[in-house]
């Protein structure tokens, strides 16, 4: 038997059903569409189309979230720190970062941070500024000796609120109404004075 002799068994795998290739196929004509109809036109794509009714999958109810804006964390067990440290890659007692694993070529590329588990074992003592790690993996390196220190993401400023231009408040019509009427008087009494004063026509 050799590489190039190895074979499917004889019918493990059935040939493709070639439409539009004449009558005597068997699929020829209309290629297995039918007469007329709404599926024997091209450019139709009917997937969980319920006659109108509400489709299955619309009924069905809605289940957990997605989060808006992911983190992409690098996950690193302790059992692959000390095949770093056995190998030369990582100094005794160092201190643990993402920049500098990436530096040592335990990892490709920093992403978004290292979130330490505690899958193997770690014999050395190391300090790790991580953006995270597991309760159990804590427990490892703090019972070494090591101190863990979480980094927090910097909070996104939010840009300040514009204050809204405050519109002069209008007028009650009460109001309006009592001022035109204390003003209609002192018209009168000013048309009083003038007749007054006028001398009287001989």
């Amino acid at each position: 038997m050799k590489l190039n002799e190895l074979r499917d068994n004889p019918g493990a795998r059935k040939g493709r059903m070639r439409v539009g290739r004449g009558t005597s196929s068997g699929k020829g004509k209309t290629a297995g569409r039918g007469m007329k109809g709404q599926n024997s036109r091209s450019g139709v794509a009917i997937k969980g189309f319920e006659g109108g009714q509400m489709p299955l999958h619309m009924r069905l109810p809605k289940r957990g979230f997605n989060v808006p804006n992911p983190k992409r964390l690098n996950e690193v067990n302790l059992g692959r720190l000390q095949i770093a440290i056995d190998a030369g890659k990582l100094p005794k007692g160092a201190t643990v970062s993402a920049a500098g694993l990436v530096e040592a070529g335990v990892l490709r590329r920093e992403h978004d941070g290292v979130r330490v588990l505690a899958k193997g074992e770690l014999k050395e003592k190391l300090d790790f500024e991580v953006a995270g790690m597991s309760k159990a993996a804590q427990e490892a390196v703090e019972k070494l000796g090591g101190q863990v220190t979480i980094l927090t993401p910097p909070k996104e400023e939010a840009e300040p609120k514009k204050a809204k231009a405050k519109k002069p408040a209008a007028e009650a019509p009460e109001e309006v109404a009592e001022e035109a009427v204390e003003e209609a008087p002192a018209e009168e009494s000013a048309e009083d004075t003038s007749e007054d004063d006028t001398p009287a026509e001989e």
